[in-house]
């Protein structure tokens, strides 16, 4: 009788629902912090969809906050309009103005939409729980494999960047990452029309998602559209014998490409029945905004840009360089040859289309996960324009790696600092500062320990892998970083205005930088971690 209770609970899956309550409650202690301009630009676009027919949506112009997002997003902010109550209306959240004027109700009402929305990224992560396996062992005892999968979920789910860009800066991510993950997930039950139909549907939302795009493609050619044959022989499946390609699954083509082009269809159709295409296209593909973004994103145009502005002083050319001015705008450089979006677009379809490579010769899923991760490197790492918001699309992609091999999780660990603590200087307010810094360290602490005792670790690779000594003397970098850094930005009297954000962005670069050379080794010459 005992021996059969054990059994149950250890079978037993993990629930997140106490997590989300925790969560709920931080975030709406959290209704008063402070919020960004994206705070109006959704108000905004509340605005516009309610009140305006579809053929007008992307024309409107009011404000200056003009809806730019894929029509499945308007659709979204649509629908959410309609539970406006009238104490929010009477508020002004649904006014077309130039600049909006709100005041409480609106912004309760606003923030609360995001909690309700995460839903979508709790359900994606709590069936990600609920189907994982311990494949690698074979063992038919998965609490090991649960307790893995619960502590990657709950990291996702309270991720220092979904804190501080939706429920304090203000936007929507983190359903549309639960649209991700369901896809994703979706690929690992062998669900693949449903993980290909859900990644159209997340591209109707949101179109950064086109970065992950070629990694989907590559798969879902090669393991749905294509007929393949296994090999028969054990051995030379595991050294990654190549399946051939025998033919096409017309039956299968025909179903994905229904979803797919069903999805834009509907998405896009009515814009197009109204002659309204090319206006949204505009919107959605706005190439006259400049390299770099309001500030820095952490990638190697940050370190391009700190070479080009220090060569320039130390050579005094007295050269002006918008590209340190957090500006958006043309970007121009004092010293450096100027980077165009064509040079930008071949370096990042370069990169993708050698991660490609492997995946399409040996399609397991787990080499699919880390394709997507190297497509999300690739693009924050070379792309035009790149917000700092976009380090999650490797972040997230790559958790489901982390707790794969330990030297997977040496790799993981600077990404993850780094691209959380670069997105601290969209928080510069004192009271969100003491916020940001305690949730982000006891989110490390605590995950970093759960990690450390879960991950796998096989025996010929301890004290072989040298990363882990180069990560710990990175890691406390930060701690002079970022407190020189906050004392000459609150301290130099704006003198100095741009250091800050400088100095964050370059070191965080370094860190994202080397956790891609890292990772890049791993996936291309470790053929047993993608098995």
């Amino acid at each position: 009788m005992t021996k059969t209770k054990l059994d149950q609970s250890s079978s037993s899956t993990p629930s997140l629902k106490n997590i989300f309550i925790a969560a709920t409650f931080l975030k709406v202690l959290l209704f008063g912090a402070y919020h960004s301009t994206d705070f109006e630009v959704h108000r905004n676009w509340l605005a516009i969809t309610n009140k305006l027919p579809v053929r007008e949506w992307y024309t409107e112009k009011t404000s200056q906050w003009t809806l730019d997002y894929p029509p499945f997003f308007a659709l979204f902010e649509y629908v959410l309009s309609l539970f406006v109550p009238a104490v929010v209306r009477a508020d002004g959240a649904l006014d077309i103005v130039e600049q909006g004027t709100y005041g409480w109700p609106t912004i309760v009402f606003q923030r609360t939409t995001v909690i309700v929305s995460e839903l979508v990224l709790l359900g994606s992560l709590q069936w990600y729980i609920a189907t994982t396996k311990d494949q690698s062992s074979g063992s038919t005892n998965d609490r090991q494999a649960r307790l893995r999968a619960f502590s990657i979920a709950g990291s996702i789910f309270l991720s220092p960047g979904l804190l501080i860009i939706d429920h304090i800066h203000f936007q929507y991510n983190g359903f549309m990452y639960g649209i991700l993950i369901y896809s994703l997930i979706a690929a690992r039950n062998q669900k693949l029309l449903l993980s290909g139909f859900l990644f159209a549907v997340l591209l109707c939302f949101k179109h950064i998602y086109l970065y992950l795009a070629p990694a989907y493609f590559a798969y879902l050619l090669r393991v749905y559209v294509l007929k393949s044959v296994p090999p028969t022989n054990t051995k030379k499946r595991q050294n990654f014998g190549i399946w051939p390609v025998v033919g096409i699954d017309w039956n299968h083509t025909l179903k994905l490409g229904t979803a797919v082009v069903g999805t834009f269809v509907v998405a896009f159709g009515p814009f197009v029945y109204y002659g309204k295409q090319y206006d949204l296209l505009s919107r959605l593909f706005p190439f006259s905004r400049g390299l770099t973004h309001a500030y820095w994103a952490p990638n190697v145009w940050a370190i391009y840009s700190f070479i080009d502005r220090a060569g320039s002083f130390f050579s005094k050319t007295g050269a002006t360089i918008s590209s340190t001015r957090g500006i958006v705008g043309d970007v121009s450089f004092a010293i450096l040859p100027e980077i165009s979006p064509k040079l930008t677009f071949i370096l990042t379809l370069f990169y993708q289309v050698l991660a490609l490579i492997p995946l399409f010769l040996w399609p397991t899923f787990p080499r699919f996960i880390a394709a997507v991760t190297l497509c999300g490197y690739s693009s924050f790492l070379f792309g035009w324009h790149v917000h700092e918001k976009a380090i999650l699309l490797v972040i997230f992609p790559f958790s489901f790696l982390a707790l794969r091999d330990s030297r997977l999780l040496s790799t993981f660990v600077p990404l993850s600092v780094s691209g959380y603590l670069s997105l601290f200087p969209l928080l510069f307010t004192s009271g969100e500062t003491l916020i940001k810094s305690l949730y982000t360290f006891v989110w490390f602490v605590m995950f970093h320990l759960s990690f450390k005792n879960l991950v796998k670790v096989r025996a010929y690779q301890k004290h072989i892998f040298l990363l882990d000594r180069a990560v710990l003397i990175y890691m406390v970098g930060f701690v002079p970083l970022m407190a020189s850094s906050f004392v000459l930005d609150r301290i130099a009297g704006g003198k100095y205005e741009f250091a800050y954000l400088m100095a964050v962005s370059v070191y965080c670069a370094v860190g994202v930088i080397g956790s891609w050379a890292s990772f890049s080794w791993l996936y291309f010459f470790d053929e047993e971690l993608w098995a």
